[in-house]
């Protein structure tokens, strides 16, 4: 298993960044690893509700389903996901406001035979992208 996260506090209320967060169109003006969505992000945002994502983890093409975990509209969105080589994915988003500003923190885990090849690499790639994702969110909803 490989446990990746990343924190920063952002200078906008957590309502604008909830917005971006889920604006499937301009997700990947701020998401590092996203390339598409093949059939559109998700229609409604609901617990059980499902969706496919085109990614590029340490270079490479993968593709995600994912199902909605948990949901709280404004402060956290938890995803989990199948993607290639029988690697799981999970990814959490955050919010935490905090009078004008927001912490947004992203937490995400691999788990599979082919992640314990790779957890090194994979948690660098992982943890970089976050943070790169996280300095574009940030720059979008200032």
């Amino acid at each position: 298993m490989a446990e990746v996260s990343a924190e920063a506090r952002i200078e906008a209320p957590a309502e604008k960044i909830w917005a971006q967060l889920t604006d499937w169109p301009a997700y990947g003006e701020w998401n590092a690893t996203h390339t598409s969505f093949p059939k559109g992000g998700p229609e409604t945002l609901e617990v059980g509700g499902t969706f496919e994502e085109n990614m590029k983890l340490m270079g490479f093409p993968a593709e995600v389903t994912w199902t909605i975990d948990a949901l709280e509209p404004g402060h956290l969105l938890a995803i989990r996901g199948k993607g290639p080589m029988a690697v799981n994915v999970a990814t959490r988003y955050t919010l935490t406001p905090d009078g004008g500003s927001t912490t947004v923190r992203i937490d995400g885990e691999f788990t599979g035979a082919a992640v314990s090849l790779m957890a090194g690499k994979l948690k660098d790639s992982a943890t970089a992208a976050l943070n790169e994702s996280l300095r574009k969110l940030g720059g979008l909803v200032a």
